[in-house]
């Protein structure tokens, strides 16, 4: 076999090959598109990366066949035919073509990329928004559970303040009606004072006119 028909064959499997890759690749890169999780998180990025690193090296490969095929079409020695020649010309020309379709596709996959992180980086700066706006909301909640707290131990001071102040009332009121009884006794203590002196009166009247009656009885008899 010659150097051209070995250098032909291997251009025809590495384009192929290439071909299958650079679909795969191709179709990476719409799954990325369409897809809303975390690329990283869910593995997309070392998918792309493994299979573009395998692409670019079956690029550089079949850059170097071709180069080897280009070096034979200019050889003096050795000039191949005209079915060679186009048969090296087009797989010039295949390769041109695989370059600018890979170059295309790797820059739509790096934009599919980019475009899921933008939006996963949206997602988690509104998760993180969701979530601070949720601690903000459970933090004022238990001010107000604090305040309503605060409030009803004011409450239960005032209801308790209320029932001091009725029993100390209730206590007045047994202090007056008591003191009012005394005040209503305080007449007929007084009728009984009034009895009582009169009473001695009287009875300090008696007591003289008998001395008297009996100093004057003394007095005859001596007499």
């Amino acid at each position: 076999m010659s150097e051209y028909d070995s250098l032909h064959r291997q251009c025809r499997t590495l384009e192929s090959l290439f071909d299958t890759k650079l679909t795969s690749y191709a179709r990476l890169a719409s799954t990325i598109t369409r897809s809303q999780d975390d690329v990283e998180a869910g593995g997309s990025a070392e998918r792309w990366k493994d299979l573009e690193i395998e692409v670019e090296e079956l690029l550089q490969k079949l850059g170097e066949l071709n180069d080897k095929l280009g070096a034979l079409s200019n050889d003096p020695d050795g000039p191949p035919s005209q079915s060679m020649l186009r048969a090296i010309q087009r797989h010039r020309e295949v390769y041109q073509d695989y370059s600018k379709e890979f170059r295309r596709t790797k820059a739509n996959v790096q934009h599919a990329l980019d475009q899921a992180n933008l939006l996963s980086g949206v997602r988690n700066d509104i998760d993180a928004y969701k979530s601070s706006a949720a601690d903000s909301l459970l933090a004022e909640r238990d001010h107000i559970d604090s305040s309503h707290r605060m409030t009803d131990d004011m409450l239960a001071q005032a209801y308790e303040t209320r029932a001091d102040f009725a029993r100390q009332r209730s206590t007045l009121s047994g202090i007056q009606t008591r003191m009012t009884g005394v005040l209503n006794m305080i007449p007929g203590i007084n009728n009984l004072l009034s009895m009582i002196k009169t009473r001695r009166r009287r009875d300090a009247i008696i007591i003289g006119c008998i001395i008297g009656l009996c100093t004057v009885l003394l007095l005859s008899y001596v007499f």
